[in-house]
């Protein structure tokens, strides 16, 4: 299936199949009970999402949205699970797979204990560098989104990139100014 921008694939609460994201880049974006949206994480080409529900069925931690057009294959539970019962190697390659997503969450915790603000930008600069080449994340996500994901103001995202903070970890392009 093909997601564009600003499509959402599912919902925080609800249940469903299984997807593997083959291209494209999705957020996963918590909902509080007061509306506001917190992204929470994004989601790399090769990713069998949700995470959380790869061993066991679970509602969604949140909802999947595109920032950028995506190719994505449903893959229907039942058929899931059934086989993770019954096959070590597709187990082996869910373990594989979360393994790698820890290492990701630990790249991004990294992230988050530097004290300095400019020091966070400039290693989640890397980390897009990494995994959404040759995309900027200024591209991708709001000023607000990126303080979300290293623990800033929008604030102080904005007058770090006016200051060309991130494009001095990296030689791509700034982008456009967002908020």
């Amino acid at each position: 299936m093909i997601l564009h921008k600003g499509e959402t694939l599912f919902r925080q609460g609800e249940t469903g199949p299984l997807y593997r994201l083959n291209s494209g880049l999705l957020k996963i974006v918590r909902v509080h009970e007061d509306g506001r949206q917190f992204v929470v994480n994004l989601i790399v080409p090769g990713e069998t999402i949700p995470h959380h529900s790869l061993i066991s069925p679970n509602p969604y931690f949140g909802t999947a949205e595109a920032l950028v057009t995506c190719e994505v294959d449903v893959l229907p539970a039942n058929e899931w699970y059934r086989e993770a019962e019954s096959s070590p190697d597709k187990m082996r390659a869910i373990a594989l797979q979360l393994q790698e997503k820890l290492r990701m969450m630990q790249q991004r915790i990294d992230q988050l204990t530097e004290v300095a603000p400019a020091e966070k930008l400039r290693k989640l600069d890397a980390w897009f560098g990494a995994y959404i080449a040759p995309v900027s994340m200024t591209e991708l996500l709001t000023q607000d989104e990126i303080g979300q994901l290293i623990g800033v103001r929008r604030e102080t995202v904005n007058r770090l990139l006016r200051a060309g903070i991130a494009a001095q970890s990296s030689s791509r392009p700034e982008g456009p100014k967002n908020s």
